[in-house]
């Protein structure tokens, strides 16, 4: 089964994933398979006479976590959301009638319509480089070296386990194939104090 790791402490929202996926894919405006996330937030700290602001802000990268319980598979009604063998989960559009339920239902709106062909769209995990031996276009993207991909268990056994941080939704939902490095800032799920910035984009 394969993954996403994202170290959340280099990555400085430059948003090259992001570009490189839509270039790579040729997606239409308003269709982005990997979305960067600003998530922001901070008050300001009183300190007798004196005020400083105290203040945070991190970035996610997220594309599809090809989840270990991918409800995208679970409704749709033309079984066109399908897992391969190796765990990523890819849409046949020779089965898609593009209802969007899988859009409605994934909490990382993973799949995303394509009005141009009237079926839905996902991540596949660059399922075409990977058979020629070649990274995701996102990974190879990154100036940062932010993103990596591989089999989960090697991945969670060399970065860890984390995946719980806002503001992503509650990993219990669909078991996200996902490992996080969180930035210093980063708030656990549930216990958010912060905000998405930059909503318009994403």
């Amino acid at each position: 089964m394969y993954g996403f790791y994202f170290d959340q402490t280099l990555c400085n929202g430059c948003k090259a994933c992001q570009i490189a996926c839509k270039d790579k894919h040729d997606n239409p405006i308003g269709v982005n398979w990997r979305r960067v996330v600003e998530y922001t937030g901070g008050s300001w700290q009183v300190d007798g006479e004196t005020a400083r602001p105290n203040v945070f802000s991190y970035y996610t990268s997220m594309a599809c976590n090809h989840c270990e319980d991918p409800i995208c598979v679970t409704v749709c009604p033309t079984t066109a959301m399908t897992k391969r063998e190796d765990g990523t989960v890819y849409v046949d559009q020779s089965k898609c009638v593009g209802c969007r339920y899988c859009e409605w239902a994934c909490p990382y709106s993973a799949p995303q319509f394509n009005a141009q062909t009237g079926h839905m769209s996902k991540c596949d995990l660059c399922y075409d480089y990977r058979q020629t031996g070649q990274d995701p276009a996102c990974v190879d993207a990154c100036p940062a070296r932010a993103l990596d991909w591989g089999p989960i268990e090697e991945l969670r056994a060399k970065y860890g386990d984390q995946n719980a941080f806002e503001p992503l939704p509650d990993p219990s939902i669909t078991r996200p194939n996902l490992v996080i490095k969180p930035h210093r800032d980063a708030q656990p799920f549930g216990h958010g104090t912060g905000f998405i910035a930059n909503r318009q984009e994403i």
